[in-house]
């Protein structure tokens, strides 16, 4: 269901690329929809979700489906006043919003006007999509992962539609994105309150207070931090980006998407899967249940997304070509995209462990380490972007992402190893040795195979489809290959039977 949304993803980026480009009026509605999005992680996948996750497995575990409803209810009511609250202020302090996260917009009346316009058309996602992860939470804990996964393509179908059939008829074509956030966030939300109420847990509005709200709002506020390092680096990439040529915003939005496709598929997945396992693990004091469940998921992310960090980077041109190069999208627009896909592409295992290591202390309700772990994360960022911004434009801001989303993951790698949570299971050194020979075997044929992007450009449509299916398939057979031949077996990446 993940990759049925991450394909609509790239199809709504293609025709979003086609129809506007790289320009003024998509670097304005890349920043306005990246703020809703920032506090949507903050407030929704990111700090919310890893606190109301493992309460609400708690109570799942050890109270009556009654005191769930009354705990789903109080959480629900409070959260949607929040958000009420923090919508209308975003709306009415647009401009300053605009001018703290791109402030290289403030002397440029066009971006800067536009991008307010566009994000009091956006703002009021946030509502809807926080409201969505709740119930999404909800049945994620119940087993039911399928419905939570899908939805996000609502959003992409919303996107899809709109840059159609609305944006042709606007004055000015881009408020068709502002309407396709909007339609697509009260979609997402009203699929899940109807699964929701088919469980028999739809929310009730009460002003009744609960104990397990208050556990849930001292987990979050130091979880609002720690789960979101990656997010508040990419919105530092986007400030300085700001102050960059025109169109280095939108390149460095469609190398993220890109990159995006398996952090969600496999990186956010996997969050998601192991999350409620871990914390029902802990709250029954199953140590070794708990530990075998990490060493499964970080087995499968490694095995997954090494080659896919490989691959990403010796086939960015040819992928952004044949995904992009439609319409206003030009080769110089691919060109500059490919770069920062390339840098993003070194931190890909990064990021993606980073999802599935960060379970391991959210399961456990400590919410303080991850905390002190990305203020790390965020400076060495930060440091990184003004050195490599500036010398590497904004390819060296992505590299500077990747670099900080390493460092995250060894140390919460690090911390988990240290307090004995996380005890490897035998064979990692083989393991590791297959994983690594396999993608040197698999990027030297792509080194090998691969044109030129000069000669990869001038490909009709077709040309370009077909040659990137023969390479990806044809790197994807001689990755397996080589793994089997040196001994590795879909047994040994088999899920734990007392995990998940």
């Amino acid at each position: 269901m993940t990759l049925i949304s991450r394909v609509l993803g790239l199809v709504r980026d293609a025709t979003i690329a086609a129809m506007f480009g790289a320009s003024a009026a998509t670097d304005a509605f890349f920043v306005a929809f990246k703020i809703p999005n920032l506090f949507r992680r903050l407030f929704a996948e990111g700090a919310f979700s890893q606190a109301f996750v493992p309460v609400l497995a708690s109570y799942k575990a050890t109270t009556s489906p009654d005191e769930v409803r009354r705990l789903l209810d109080a959480v629900f009511s409070t959260l949607a006043m929040v958000l009420l609250g923090l919508t209308a202020a975003g709306i009415l302090a647009a401009p300053v919003v605009i001018g703290v996260f791109a402030p290289g917009f403030v002397g440029d009346a066009t971006r800067f006007d536009l991008s307010v316009e566009l994000l009091r058309l956006t703002f009021p996602y946030l509502l809807f999509i926080a409201l969505t992860a709740l119930l999404s939470g909800l049945l994620n804990t119940y087993g039911r992962f399928a419905l939570p996964a899908v939805t996000p393509a609502l959003l992409n179908l919303s996107f899809i539609g709109c840059t159609v059939w609305l944006a042709p008829h606007l004055a000015q074509p881009v408020y068709a994105l502002g309407a396709a956030v909007l339609l697509g966030g009260a979609l997402q939300l009203s699929l899940q309150l109807i699964a929701a109420w088919r469980m028999g847990f739809l929310p009730r509005f009460t002003r009744r207070h609960h104990d397990g709200v208050r556990r849930i709002l001292g987990l979050m506020v130091p979880a609002l931090f720690g789960v979101s390092v990656a997010q508040i680096n990419f919105l530092v990439d986007t400030l300085v980006a700001s102050f960059l040529q025109q169109g280095s915003i939108s390149w460095l939005y469609y190398a993220d998407r890109l990159m995006e496709f398996p952090l969600g598929l496999f990186g956010i997945a996997l969050g998601t899967v192991i999350l409620p396992r871990l914390s029902e693990h802990h709250a029954r004091n199953e140590h070794d249940h708990f530990s075998g469940t990490l060493d499964w998921a970080l087995r499968a992310v490694l095995t997954v997304t090494m080659p896919s960090a490989v691959g990403l980077a010796l086939l960015a041109g040819p992928i952004l070509s044949t995904l992009f190069q439609y319409g206003e999208f030009s080769e110089r627009d691919v060109l500059m995209s490919a770069r920062g896909l390339m840098a993003y592409s070194v931190g890909l295992t990064g990021f993606i462990m980073v999802k599935v290591l960060a379970p391991g202390y959210y399961a456990r309700q400590d919410t303080r380490t991850p905390v002190k772990i990305g203020v790390v994360a965020m400076l060495t960022n930060a440091v990184l972007c003004v050195v490599l911004g500036y010398s590497l434009s904004h390819a060296g801001l992505a590299l500077a992402t990747s670099v900080a989303a390493f460092v995250n993951a060894g140390l919460l790698l690090r911390g988990l190893l240290g307090n004995g949570v996380y005890r490897p299971g035998p064979g990692w050194g083989l393991f590791g040795t297959r994983v690594i020979a396999a993608c040197i075997a698999m990027g030297a044929y792509l080194a090998w195979a691969a044109d030129d992007l000069a000669t990869w450009t001038g490909l009709t449509t077709p040309q370009r489809a077909l040659e990137l299916a023969g390479l990806i398939g044809c790197a994807m057979l001689i990755y397996v290959a080589v793994l089997w031949l040196l001994g590795l077996r879909p047994s040994h990446l088999a899920q734990p039977r007392t995990s998940l």
